[in-house]
């Protein structure tokens, strides 16, 4: 089954009629209720999160795999509980206002998309989707039915991220011409892929695992928990995992669109794993807060990133562990990930920055080394906005294009060292046996 498909059956399921554009899609409620469509690692951090919240009922948990939703069961014991997400929406559908979709990657745009054409909000975690086609189908069903939305990068609400936008669209450092980029994660397989079958744990649902994607047998810690992210059928690589977060801030200060180019230098493809190590090379067009053009360098896998002058800091210090590089007209910023303070270096050294100088009406509030606090304003961000109580700040509209330009930069992995110009507004590449890779069939199961 082709995503358009999919996407036209799930519609046909819903019985709620089309709301008008609203401040809250719901009328005026004091309660929210959510339903969790994967409840275990991740999942488990994003339902806490949203529970934090005082207007929030937790009405529906769904995990395959009965091991979490046991555990999530005895923290939310008067939640439904369900295996399978197409049950609990079809089941539940007028007992529950947003829908919270933690699944690996490539279950997000079928759950999202379903509950999407049962006109509910959604708050999908990163990347927002599997495939280019499908980031884009999720923005245009959110814009169409004027939907509230938010993808899950935490960290685009905490205050160091929030400050270097402030800074660079102030100007700090001049336009920017460069940005790099780096993870040491791993999140790639260079080895083959395994061989035979071992039998399917009794506590989880294999095929409901697989969902839209192509049947494949069950081999023990190849795929679940953990290992799915490395894998092409299931998740994104360091790439579509850190990298989303890391790239947030960059791609929203400068204000970015999709890039033009790509390319990615790696080693050959397996069509099972993604490589162990990425130098990805983005170009994009020139916004009011960049050069003509703007250089964008990712690097990923165990010693990255690859030096280079424009990361060596003062005092020939360390570079953070992850992070982020602006090389602009005056000087850099350094944007360590997470939870600490940008540095402003100027002439090969650290510059003092007055935060006062460019939040000056004191918006940004004071920094803090609590996680649980800063990543709590992410979730209660949305949840406030579904009861009509503010903007969310990464919609789908967002964030679907942040989304499109990291899997261009995974698709580029295909194709070692060449590169893809990408047409934006024909949503292809000129290289035509890169296109087969912005879209997928999905199994029915």
């Amino acid at each position: 089954m082709k995503r358009r498909e999919f996407i036209k059956n799930t519609a046909a399921l819903s019985s709620v009629a089309f709301l008008p554009n609203q401040l809250s899609p719901f009328g005026n409620i004091n309660t929210l209720r959510t339903a969790h469509i994967g409840v275990g690692g991740m999942g488990m951090e994003d339902l806490k999160s949203f529970a934090s919240h005082d207007a929030v009922k937790i009405a529906a948990l769904c995990d395959v795999d009965s091991r979490a939703l046991k555990k999530a069961q005895e923290v939310f014991p008067e939640a439904k509980v369900y295996a399978d997400y197409r049950k609990l929406l079809e089941e539940m559908s007028d007992q529950i206002d947003a829908v919270v979709v933690s699944t690996p990657d490539h279950t997000h745009a079928p759950a999202s998309i379903m509950a999407m054409n049962m006109n509910k909000a959604v708050y999908c975690q990163k990347p927002l989707t599997h495939h280019v086609a499908e980031a884009r189908a999720m923005r245009k069903l959110a814009e169409e039915k004027q939907l509230i939305t938010q993808m899950g990068i935490q960290v685009h609400s905490f205050y160091d991220y929030q400050l270097a936008t402030v800074l660079i669209q102030s100007g700090i450092i001049g336009k920017v011409k460069t940005v790099r980029a780096w993870s040491p994660k791993n999140w790639g397989f260079d080895g083959p892929a395994p061989q035979g079958s071992d039998p399917v744990p009794e506590h989880l649902d294999w095929n409901l695992w697989l969902g839209t994607s192509a049947k494949r047998p069950y081999k023990a810690d190849v795929y679940h928990p953990g290992n799915w992210r490395k894998l092409m059928d299931y998740g994104c690589g360091t790439l579509g995992d850190m990298g989303v977060h890391i790239f947030d801030t960059p791609y929203n200060a400068l204000q970015l669109d999709v890039p033009k180019t790509i390319k990615n230098q790696c080693r050959k493809p397996t069509d099972f794993g993604y490589p162990e190590h990425n130098i990805v090379t983005y170009k994009f067009p020139g916004t009011p807060y960049t050069a003509k053009s703007l250089k964008w360098i990712w690097y990923d896998g165990e010693g990255a990133p690859k030096m280079h002058k424009d990361l060596r800091l003062p005092n020939n210090e360390k570079l953070p562990d992850q992070g982020a590089m602006f090389m602009g007209e005056k000087g850099r910023l350094l944007l360590p990930h997470f939870m600490e303070l940008p540095r402003l270096i100027i002439d090969g050294k650290y510059q003092k920055i007055e935060v006062s100088k460019y939040d000056k009406s004191g918006q940004l509030g004071s920094p803090t080394e609590d996680y649980g606090i800063e990543a709590n304003k992410h979730y209660h961000q949305f949840v406030d906005a579904c009861l009509g109580k503010g903007k969310c700040s990464a919609p789908f509209s967002y964030s679907a294009r942040l989304t499109e330009t990291i899997l261009l930069g995974v698709i580029a992995g295909r194709f070692p060292n060449k590169t893809l110009h990408w047409d934006s507004e024909k949503a292809e590449f000129r290289e035509s046996e890169a296109n087969q890779y912005l879209d997928a069939e999905y199994r029915d199961f």
